[in-house]
């Protein structure tokens, strides 16, 4: 295990993944006509959800419990959503901020997964897991359908920005070009997918399509 303090880049980007996935479960909260306690509790469990699950799965220390500015961002972030009205909000402000968090989260999972000497395919589903969790864990708090039972790629979008940063650490690029390109890359496919209602093929469809098919 890799013991050494990570750069400050990707501190960086773990808090501003923090206080994008923060402000989703804000708004979440808002949109629901909640109290400003129980905003500040969706923020601040979207925005350290996934990061949470990946420290304790690679045996790292808790990120927001070591740097006390995860949950000042976070109260930060929910006091914002709560003085500012939801209409500003409406559309797809939610999805799109909730995609772009999930790229740059994705990111920042398997970069610190491979500091930690995570192999291969483990430190790009924990790139995953970081980005995914904590919209899904603000979902079900929320009772509302989870974004994975849903037809637009998502799961996809993260697993394609933590393959391209791991593919970029085995090659040797420029850390910074990669995470940049990976973040761009995986927030541009939920992006179009968002816009094109892009999905992969369900299982009743593909069994659907076999029954039908010719002998």
């Amino acid at each position: 295990m890799n013991e050494t303090i990570l750069t400050p880049v990707l501190d960086w980007l773990d808090l501003a993944g923090v206080a994008i996935f923060a402000l989703t479960g804000a708004l979440v909260a808002a949109k629901e006509k909640q109290t400003l306690v129980t905003l500040v509790f969706f923020a601040l469990i979207t925005g350290v959800g996934g990061g949470s699950i990946r420290d304790l799965l690679i045996g790292a220390p808790v990120f927001w419990i070591t740097d006390g500015w995860v949950a000042v961002v976070c109260l930060a972030v929910a006091l914002f959503a709560w003085f500012t009205p939801t209409r500003w909000w409406e559309g797809r402000f939610l999805s799109v901020a909730d995609g772009l968090g999930l790229a740059a989260y994705a990111v920042l999972g398997s970069a610190k997964a491979l500091e930690y000497g995570v192999p291969v395919v483990p430190a790009i589903l924990m790139g995953v897991i970081t980005g995914t969790a904590g919209g899904i864990i603000r979902d079900v708090l929320a009772g509302r359908p989870s974004i994975l039972m849903r037809p637009e790629l998502y799961v996809t979008a993260a697993a394609l920005s933590a393959s391209l940063t791991v593919l970029g650490s085995m090659i040797d690029l420029e850390r910074w070009w990669v995470w940049i390109a990976a973040t761009v890359a995986g927030f541009g496919l939920r992006l179009a997918a968002i816009h094109w209602n892009l999905g992969l093929p369900s299982y009743g469809e593909r069994k659907a399509g076999s029954d039908q098919a010719p002998g």
